[in-house]
């Protein structure tokens, strides 16, 4: 390939979609070259969009090739045995330990979108979140109700607890933000999106618009 381009071509896509119908290692050992091949145009894709975050955030993978998840499954403890992914997907980690969160990719025909935010917090960060969010909920309502926000992600999604955190009001005001335990953005495309030529701008512009919560969060 002597230009990396900027979206993921249909072949990606086809491969995927025949992978889903004959999802068992014979079939995937005989087209391990095609494989190979279509993996080729997501890493490039996947070093291209790593470069796009570097201008705005600090990423630690050097390279689209580390960025990108193994397509095949552990199926050890699935009660699904199908051996391989029907998707592409990939996973950036912002750089050192001040920066919190990380952003994700995932490709698959009619299903794919980018993603980002806080997916596991650990109890120290959560308690930390909680308090800033129950002292002063403005900054954050302000992120949440923004146009940009609400054009690109709609609402703010993540697992919540089903009651009260422990340590809180279960009439705060704010306890529809407080039972939050992920804090997790998403927005989808449609395959046509992801085969445009401006799918890497839209892609990074996503992760883009994510920032304001990441600073949130992280400060």
């Amino acid at each position: 390939m002597s230009k990396k381009q900027s979206y993921i071509p249909a072949s990606s896509l086809d491969f995927l979609k025949i992978l889903r119908e004959n999802n068992n290692r014979e079939w995937f050992n005989e087209h391990k070259e095609e494989f190979i091949e279509q993996q080729a145009f997501v890493e490039d894709f996947a070093g291209l969009l790593l470069n796009e975050l570097n201008k705005e955030d600090l990423i630690e993978p050097p390279s689209g090739k580390k960025i990108l998840h193994r397509i095949y499954r552990d199926t050890r403890f699935s009660k699904e045995k199908i051996p391989y992914k029907t998707n592409w997907s990939g996973s950036y980690t912002r750089a050192t330990k001040q920066r919190r969160g990380g952003y994700y990719f995932h490709i698959e025909p009619g299903n794919s979108f980018v993603a980002g935010g806080f997916q596991a917090p650990n109890a120290e960060d959560l308690k930390r979140i909680r308090d800033e969010i129950s002292f002063d909920p403005a900054p954050l309502r302000k992120i949440l109700n923004s146009k940009s926000f609400k054009e690109n992600f709609g609402t703010l999604q993540g697992e919540q607890v089903r009651t009260t955190p422990k340590g809180f009001d279960k009439n705060d005001t704010n306890i529809d933000l407080l039972r939050f335990k992920q804090f997790l953005l998403i927005k989808r495309f449609l395959d046509e999106q992801v085969m445009s030529e401006s799918f890497l701008k839209e892609a990074s512009l996503a992760f883009k618009n994510m920032l304001p919560l990441f600073f949130f969060l992280h400060e």
